[in-house]
């Protein structure tokens, strides 16, 4: 009888160690982007916006990071649901080493003991987990989201000192240009040689602005490449059209595409997970019960009998009280923590917006005012002094004047893109650097 007894008690503890390692077992690991997207290699030589941002998708460590949050939540989803484990106990009673006359009298038990959850406490702590869950999620989006916006203003910013090296390259040629004449001038005694020293100077100075915007250009390339997720940029140069511009949707519409963000999305997710950690505290209390079966062999009378117990805590000294509390105070903030996120997205929009439409203001200045008036007044002056009637310090600052105003049209272009880039990251609209009018 107690060999059956027995081998019926194994039997039983084998079966709720099968039943507790199907919950055990782990969630099956991410996909493994950081390996696969290195068989993806960005295009040699020019590289555009489209292709920078699939680099970024695919090869950031940041995306990867985001993976791994999603798969430790759902561990700890998954450990959540799972039943508390069996334990297994012997004992001897009435045994005494080296006295023969007691130890015929031993008494051995076998115990199988299961704690038992009361009042829900399992399903309140797989709600909490599966808010937790949907937070990462929202987190992957909103990290995918800033990291779209953060390589397009990465982006626009070697595109822009790509476009300065231009504009500082062809105003040396031009400047260059003026030498011959100048020195026609100095052969015929109609000028100072001091003349040609000063445009030669000016060139100098122009040109070492250039090897400046040359320096700026290979940061942004490595901080473009850094956000591609590679070590190395492999790209010699950027494309797209920096001057093309559109109009900004009006603020009170951007305000209202901001509840749209991953970053105020992933609030619901967090507020059900504190919800659910709140009904894990108010359970806690609820005492839970511990039910036993065993076997006990009497060595003096060789029987043995079954015994059944059951026991449970008596909540008296401690109601959790304050474990409530300081859950229901958590779950309340939830709702200060997302209005305080949402107006910082609100400023940040706004005073992207409103640089997007000052700098359009500039550029219509600058366009349609400003240049216009400084080319025709440098190239009267250009033809006039050929014939004398102008001096080499009117030339040149009639010159510095349309390449003072070529810069200021090139930086309200690169703030209106940023700006643009800004708004679009945050709004969760498509980024794109190639506009329609």
């Amino acid at each position: 009888m107690s060999i059956r007894v027995m081998g019926a008690l194994c039997a039983a503890l084998l079966v709720v160690t099968h039943a507790n390692g199907a919950w055990s077992q782990t969630a099956p690991t991410a996909a493994q982007r950081a390996s696969a997207s290195g068989q993806q290699h960005a295009p040699k030589g020019i590289l555009t916006l489209r292709q920078a941002l699939q680099q970024a998708v695919n090869a950031s460590p940041r995306i990867d990071i985001a993976d791994r949050n999603i798969g430790m939540a759902d561990g700890r989803r998954r450990q959540a649901g799972a039943m508390p484990n069996p334990t297994i106990g012997f004992e001897i009673d009435n045994f005494a080493p080296g006295n023969s006359e007691n130890v015929g009298g031993a008494e051995t038990t076998l115990m199988l003991s299961q704690l038992i959850e009361l009042g829900g406490k399992r399903d309140a702590r797989v709600s909490a987990a599966l808010g937790d869950a949907d937070a990462m999620k929202w987190e992957k989006d909103a990290t995918r989201l800033e990291l779209l916006s953060e390589t397009t203003l990465a982006f626009v910013e070697a595109l822009s000192v790509q476009r300065r090296i231009q504009i500082l390259e062809r105003q040396a040629t031009t400047l260059e240009r003026l030498v011959p004449l100048m020195q026609r001038r100095v052969d015929a005694g109609a000028s100072s040689p001091s003349e040609v020293t000063r445009t030669q100077t000016a060139v100098g100075v122009t040109r070492l602005e250039r090897e400046r915007a040359r320096l700026a250009f290979a940061v942004a390339r490595r901080d473009l490449t850094g956000l591609m997720g590679r070590d190395l940029p492999d790209f010699t140069s950027v494309s797209g059209d920096f001057t093309r511009l559109v109009r900004p949707a009006p603020l009170e519409v951007l305000i209202k595409a901001i509840d749209d963000n991953p970053q105020l999305m992933r609030w619901t997710a967090i507020r059900a997970q504190r919800d659910g950690e709140l009904l894990v505290a108010r359970l806690k209390p609820i005492p839970d019960v511990t039910a036993s079966v065993g076997w006990r062999y009497y060595s003096d009378t060789q029987q043995s009998a079954v015994r059944l117990g059951v026991s449970m805590p008596f909540p008296v000294l401690d109601r959790n009280r304050g474990g409530i509390h300081e859950a229901q105070e958590n779950s309340r903030k939830v709702h200060a923590e997302r209005a305080s996120n949402r107006l910082a997205l609100i400023t940040v929009v706004a005073k992207a917006h409103d640089t997007a439409n000052n700098q359009l203001i500039q550029l219509d200045l600058i366009r349609k005012t400003i240049l216009p008036a400084a080319r025709q007044t440098y190239a009267t002056i250009e033809t006039g002094y050929g014939q004398g009637r102008f001096t080499v310090l009117e030339i040149l600052d009639a010159y510095q004047t349309v390449a003072d105003a070529e810069l200021k049209e090139h930086e309200a272009l690169t703030s209106f893109h940023s700006a643009v880039a800004t708004i679009e990251g945050l709004t969760a609209s498509p980024v794109n650097v190639t506009r329609a009018r």
